[in-house]
């Protein structure tokens, strides 16, 4: 692999973020002696600066809230997915006749793709299951790499739910942007269990405990719900969505499985490896372990 390289999680703040632990692991069990991997708070006004500072001792960068956006006007290329979606999760330093050259790319689309995969598979003992209907809920950035899995997955026309309709322009234009056409409603909590309800997939995209409230209409309800939810948001570790879902009788797919496959397809592009995804998956949960205890 010639020399080691370096890598770096780059957001503000990132002091929590778990991709030294995954992205380390792969390392060790890949035997990439001397790389390293480091978390570097970044802010939006600091980030043409670190990112100006990137050479060839560099393999790449993750890149996480709220650099994700604003990171692609900052590098050479990016590639057709990051631009639909409108986000940069993935910086790749390559050597060029000038120096560098830096390619912007989305992996998160990758993560939820074989995460809502992993969910399906629980479920229907197969995850090549073409998803027919499925909802979003929260109109956010996360929400648009969403709509691109949800696409992938054969569901052109999944339904958002989102608190403030007049916030969801950006996400709307990136649907335009891939070819999809979800419907946009005002999240009413009172009415959404029905909506989950006849949901092949469900993926919520609301911040920590923003969604407690649509758990307890769930355990209101009364009936059962018989999709799978994927729930990006991994610490609290379950969510109360995912313990009304899972006690009604649907299938859960937690945060920390997007988590570990966006990894695992970041270390594939910075390293030109297959990542060991049993070792990263171990760490991952060896963690999750030791900050809950």
């Amino acid at each position: 692999m010639g020399a080691p390289r370096r890598a770096a999680v780059l957001g503000h703040p990132v002091a929590h973020s778990l991709s030294p632990t995954l992205h380390g692991a792969a390392y060790e069990a890949l035997g990439l002696e001397g790389w390293r991997y480091t978390a570097i708070d970044t802010t939006v006004e600091q980030l043409p600066d670190v990112v100006r500072d990137l050479d060839l001792g560099w393999a790449g960068l993750s890149v996480t809230m709220p650099l994700k956006h604003a990171v692609m006007e900052l590098v050479d290329h990016v590639d057709p997915l990051a631009v639909a979606v409108g986000a940069v999760n993935t910086v790749l330093v390559s050597p060029s006749r000038c120096g560098v050259t830096l390619t912007g790319t989305n992996t998160d689309v990758y993560g939820l793709v074989t995460a809502i995969r992993e969910g399906l598979a629980q479920r229907h003992g197969t995850h090549d299951v073409e998803v027919g209907r499925a909802v979003v809920l929260g109109g956010g950035a996360t929400a648009a790499s969403t709509l691109a899995a949800l696409g992938e997955l054969g569901c052109t026309t999944p339904r958002v739910l989102a608190r403030n309709l007049a916030r969801t322009a950006p996400l709307q234009e990136a649907a335009a942007r891939m070819g999809v056409t979800p419907r946009f409603d005002v999240l009413d909590v009172a009415a959404t269990p029905e909506v989950l309800a006849g949901a092949d997939v469900v993926v919520s995209t609301m911040p920590a405990y923003a969604a407690d409230p649509i758990a307890d209409a769930l355990r209101g309800r009364g009936a059962g719900t018989a999709g799978v939810l994927l729930d990006a948001v991994y610490d609290p570790r379950p969510t109360a969505l995912s313990r009304a879902w899972a006690d009604t009788g649907g299938t859960v797919v937690g945060g920390e499985r997007m988590l570990l496959h966006q990894a695992v397809e970041q270390v594939r592009l910075m390293t030109g490896r297959t990542a060991p995804v049993a070792a990263m998956d171990a760490a991952l949960q060896s963690a999750l372990v030791t900050e809950a205890a």
